[in-house]
């Protein structure tokens, strides 16, 4: 498996009242990797990293990479809606010694495309570590463009993206527009393999959380050339997918994390929240029909 290639986890953030739980993240690190995980990356969306202050974002990094210790990358969540932020976020985890950082379109304040392409750039300038943009319409409201991403690709540091635009019409163009050395990886779970089969290179996945082992096979079918493998293993793991978003995330993940005894208190911050009982019941159900309780 080549490096950042694969299945990455967009690691849960456990907590325990409210509280960093660094045992607990800890040993969900350890079992991503004894599940066959091909990556790590902590506080990204998935991590919570809006409700997480400076200090615990940079403690999750740091214990991260400590935790993985070289046995596959750490991809860390550096994203900030200012671009002096994510400089600061960028260069603590350089210094965690963090494999690569990934940085979010900048949310709220709606850039134009020249501002996002300054932004992102002022970052790679400041700090000399290999990036990923990371473009999620859903969560920052504005699309970077394709024609963007081919001109950020031109800088060195400047390695991939994280593509959670949900269409693969974009990421084609990304994929078309883009140097050959570019990495994509999907966004989202649902996205994973097709992207796989249209050039990209793996997902940065929620659903690796609960089967990381899963999540990993069908990317490794799929990079293999192998799409009755992937699209079975795909299948398999649909319904999961599905349940991670029933209610809004991270909840899910980490509720079927508690229900398969990986997590002691499942309970995001506010204000997100966990998912409601009947939802509850049904990653039950969905997670018994997988083998896993």
């Amino acid at each position: 498996m080549e490096r950042f290639h694969g299945a990455l986890t967009a690691l849960v953030t456990p907590f325990i009242d409210g509280k960093l739980d660094e045992q607990g993240l800890v040993d969900l690190i350890e079992y991503q990797i004894a599940g066959g995980i091909h990556g790590i990356v902590p506080c990204g969306t998935t991590g919570e990293s809006a409700t997480l202050d400076f200090d615990e974002h940079k403690r999750v990094i740091d214990i991260t990479v400590k935790t993985v210790a070289g046995r596959v990358p750490v991809i860390a969540g550096t994203g900030a809606n200012s671009t002096s932020e994510a400089i600061e976020l960028t260069e603590s985890a350089k210094k965690s010694g963090a494999d690569a950082v990934l940085s979010v379109v900048p949310y709220y304040n709606k850039p134009n495309q020249e501002g996002i392409y300054r932004h992102f750039k002022a970052i790679a300038e400041a700090v000399d570590i290999p990036m990923f943009l990371y473009n999620v319409p859903g969560r920052t409201v504005i699309h970077v463009l394709p024609e963007t991403v081919a001109r950020l690709a031109q800088i060195p540091t400047i390695i991939g993206i994280k593509e959670a635009c949900g269409d693969l019409g974009q990421i084609s163009d990304v994929i078309r527009l883009c140097p050959a050395e570019f990495i994509v990886v999907s966004g989202d779970d649902f996205s994973a393999m097709p992207t796989i089969f249209i050039g990209g290179k793996g997902v940065i996945s929620v659903v690796s959380n609960v089967d990381p082992g899963g999540m990993a096979r069908v990317m490794e079918a799929a990079l293999a050339g192998d799409s009755v493998g992937a699209r079975d293993g795909h299948y398999r793991l649909f319904p999961l997918m599905r349940l991670m978003f029933k209610t809004p995330s991270p909840g899910p993940a980490k509720k079927a994390l508690q229900l398969i005894g990986r997590m002691k208190d499942s309970e995001p911050r506010l204000p997100m929240t966990g998912p409601d009982e009947a939802t509850t019941e049904l990653l039950r159900l969905e997670l018994q029909r997988l083998g896993m309780i």
